[in-house]
C-alpha cells in the first residue's frame, strides 16, 4: 500500500477548513497545510488535527500549490483547497486506489454546493479534475486563478468513483465579490502574455459563456440558480477583459 499526503493551501478558512481535514483523516498519512499568514482560527483548527503546519506570503494559486508540495514527504499527493470536501464514495476509491496504485495519477468529478444546493448542471459538473497523482508526475500549471494540473509527458491517470464536494459559495454576494477578485488577476495575466482583440472579446465571450453554461449546459434545468450562475460567469467574464483593456490603456 502506498502512503499519501494531503495538500492544503489555506487563508482565513476557520469556517471551512475543519471540514476538509475531517474528511481525509481516514485516507491520509500525512497532512500539509502552507498558510498565507491568517489572522483568523486556522492555525488553531489545524493542530487540532495535528497537520504539518507552514506559512509563506500569497504570490499565485499556481506558485503556492506548487510550493507546499514540496514539503510532502510520501511519493504520492492529494492536492484539495480547504472548501473542498471528499465524498463516502471517492474516499472508498483512494483507499482502493492506495492498495492498486496502478496509475501515475487520478481524476474524479467535482460537485459543486451553491448556497447549500447541489449544482448537476452548467459547466460546473462533473468538472473532473486531476488531484491526486505522483509528484514527480505532473505539477500545478496554467494562468492565476484558473490552476490545473499538467501531467509530464507518457504519464498515464484513470477515473475514480465519487464526487469531491465543493462548497463554493454560502450566498450571491460571495459569488460575485469572488468574480470581481478573480477578473482582476485574471486581466493581469492577459496584460502580462499581451494578448490581443480584447475589446472584440470583451464584446462576444461573454454571451457565448452564458449561453454555453445556459443551454448548451443545461443550466436551465438549474432554475433560478441556474440562471444565476451563467450570468455571474458571463459578467465575471466581460470584467476579464474589461479591465484588462483599463490596465492597458493606464500602462500607455
Amino acid at each position: 500500500m502506498i502512503k499519501l499526503s494531503v495538500v492544503i493551501i489555506t487563508f482565513n478558512e476557520e469556517k471551512n477548513i475543519e471540514r476538509c481535514l475531517k474528511s481525509v483523516i481516514e485516507i491520509a498519512d500525512e497532512i500539509i497545510v502552507l498558510d498565507s499568514f491568517s489572522n483568523d482560527k486556522t492555525e488553531e483548527i489545524c493542530q487540532k488535527y495535528k497537520v504539518k503546519f507552514f506559512r509563506h506570503e500569497f504570490d499565485g494559486h499556481i506558485q503556492q500549490k506548487n510550493r507546499v508540495i514540496s514539503f510532502a514527504e510520501n511519493d504520492y499527493v492529494l492536492s484539495l483547497d480547504a472548501d473542498e470536501v471528499l465524498s463516502v464514495k471517492l474516499k472508498k476509491s483512494i483507499i482502493e486506489f492506495k492498495q492498486n496504485p496502478n496509475s501515475d495519477a487520478c481524476f474524479f468529478n467535482r460537485l459543486n454546493i451553491y448556497c447549500g444546493k447541489a449544482v448537476k448542471h452548467t459547466n460546473w459538473y462533473p468538472d473532473r479534475k486531476i488531484r491526486l497523482w505522483k509528484k514527480d508526475s505532473g505539477k500545478w500549471e496554467g494562468i492565476n486563478p484558473h490552476d490545473t494540473v499538467i501531467l509530464n509527458e507518457g504519464a498515464n491517470k484513470k477515473y475514480l468513483k465519487g464526487d469531491l464536494l465543493h462548497y463554493s459559495f454560502n450566498s450571491i454576494e460571495e459569488h460575485i465579490l469572488q468574480a470581481n477578485k478573480f477578473s482582476s488577476i485574471s486581466a493581469e495575466q492577459l496584460v502580462q502574455n499581451n494578448k490581443k482583440n480584447l475589446v472584440l472579446k470583451a464584446i462576444i465571450n461573454p454571451s457565448f459563456k452564458f449561453f454555453k453554461n445556459y443551454f448548451l449546459k443545461l443550466g436551465f434545468l438549474e432554475g433560478y440558480t441556474g440562471f444565476l450562475i451563467s450570468t455571474v460567469i458571463s459578467f465575471e467574464t466581460f470584467l476579464k477583459y474589461s479591465k484588462a483593456i483599463y490596465l492597458k490603456h493606464k500602462k500607455k
